[in-house]
Parts: structure tokens; C-alpha cells; sequence
């Protein structure tokens, strides 16, 4: 879901591209699933990077590395990694993922 900042004289136009209006919000937003291209006129001012963006639907965020780790090289995030270990050392998905390994060793 992608929050969008549409003028009043413009939502006609948002709703034909395929935009909803979140009455609680009251913002007009592209749902998931639906290409953001269209809607790039009426994208947030310096809030999203990119086409896309993943946003916090109730606080209408950008979610910016919530639970993501930047990956510089194509590896399994499920097994070691000598290059990722140190990215990870320290991070909640670290200990995410040691809390799973223990939990199926014990199976």
C-alpha cells in the first residue's frame, strides 16, 4: 500500500488509475498489487525511494529497513555467511534466526 498526496481536484483521476480512498486517513492510497508508475505526479515529496515503497498502513509510514538487512551479494540469509555474518551480528533478525535454529534442533 502506497499513501498519495492527491489534490481534491485531482481524485477523479487517482480513483480512474486505480487509487482507494482510506475514509479513516482520508488519504488516497495505491493498493498492493496495483503498478505505482501512474501515480507518480501525486507521490509524497522526498518520502518514497523508487517506484514502490512499503507502508505502515495504519501510521501511513514509509517503512524504511524495519526488518531488512542490505544484502551487497546473492547469498542464502538462512545459512552462514562469512561476508553477511558481521552485518548481522548484533541484529534482532540474528537472534531471530538463532532462536530457530534451536528450536528445530531440539525436533
Amino acid at each position: 500500500m502506497l499513501y498519495l498526496d492527491v489534490p481534491y481536484a485531482d481524485k477523479d483521476g487517482a480513483k480512474a488509475l486505480g487509487a482507494k480512498w482510506n475514509a479513516t486517513r482520508k488519504r488516497w492510497y495505491v493498493p498492493d498489487g496495483v503498478a505505482t508508475e501512474a501515480f507518480a505526479k501525486w507521490l509524497p515529496k522526498g518520502g518514497v525511494s523508487g517506484p514502490g515503497g512499503r507502508v505502515d498502513a495504519y501510521a501511513a509510514k514509509l517503512v524504511v529497513g524495519a526488518n531488512c538487512v542490505d544484502y551487497t551479494h546473492d547469498c542464502n540469509p538462512f545459512e552462514p555467511c562469512a561476508v553477511c555474518e558481521a552485518a548481522l551480528a548484533g541484529t534482532p533478525w540474528a537472534a531471530a534466526r538463532r532462536s530457530l535454529a534451536e528450536a528445530t534442533a531440539r525436533l
